[in-house]
């Protein structure tokens, strides 16, 4: 009976080994890859991987700055709302106040932080983790989430009205990075001239002031335009990203980071 059974397996191409076991059929099993075979495929992998990670990693910045945007801009604008209970009207306490009063050194005199005053007592409600008030007087709010803002610019001690969005720590953002990791805001509801309409009556928004209408001024505006050549900063992306509901269009000139 044993022998018939080799026999049969003999007639597939199998037989007894050397040691006396059967052996297999030379079809049956496939070797393993080639040391060439293995190097051709990692080189695939990495070729594809250098094409798509840079995307996958600007996708995800996009999405965190996105989150931010929206967030900071609901956060703020629910604080106001909620001043109002209190206050009343958003026109009847605003303040176009200053920032604080420095010593002959340059350097800021403890408890003169104007509008930390200001804004300690309407937007209490706006979570602060941290507090930073610079050499030149600029106050910085630290958020939970990782990014930042400040009441005017890296240089000038500006009013309230003027509010500048990190995406993230305000000190890895270059002075000229509008549009990529800081973004411009304003508050200043009480001016109902023409220049100021997009504003008048408002809470938190992004910067429309002069603004005509027309989203391709937003982008092509020589001063404050969404673009790599606007002379005092790309200010108007903000308003870009809101008018797409907080979502970085397809034609935004930045890659954005935090």
């Amino acid at each position: 009976m044993q022998n018939t059974i080799i026999a049969a397996n003999s007639k597939r191409g199998g037989g007894l080994d050397n040691a006396g076991g059967l052996s297999h059929a030379s079809g049956l099993f496939r070797s393993a890859f080639t040391l060439a075979e293995v190097l051709i495929t990692l080189g695939i992998i990495g070729v594809v991987a250098a094409m798509t990670l840079p995307t996958l990693v600007q996708n995800h910045r996009n999405k965190v700055v996105e989150t931010r945007l929206a967030k900071f801009y609901s956060t703020f604008n629910n604080a106001i709302r909620m001043a109002e209970v209190q206050y009343g009207d958003r026109k009847i306490w605003y303040s176009d106040t200053g920032g604080v009063d420095l010593d002959e050194e340059g350097k800021p005199i403890e408890g003169t932080a104007k509008i930390d005053e200001w804004f300690q007592k309407y937007f209490s409600n706006l979570i602060v983790i941290k507090k930073v008030i610079k050499t030149n007087g600029v106050l910085r709010y630290y958020l939970s989430d990782g990014s930042s803002f400040q009441f005017g610019n890296d240089d000038t001690v500006l009013t309230s009205r003027e509010i500048v969005f990190f995406t993230g720590h305000p000190d890895k953002c270059p002075q000229d990075g509008y549009g990529i990791c800081k973004f411009q805001f304003e508050y200043y509801p009480i001016d109902s001239s023409t220049g100021w309409k997009y504003l008048y009556n408002k809470g938190l928004e992004p910067v429309k002031v002069g603004w005509d209408g027309n989203r391709n001024t937003l982008l092509n505006d020589s001063r404050i335009g969404c673009n790599t050549k606007a002379r005092d900063g790309a200010k108007y992306c903000t308003a870009i990203i809101q008018l797409n509901n907080w979502i970085i269009p397809e034609d935004y000139p930045f890659k954005v980071r935090y």
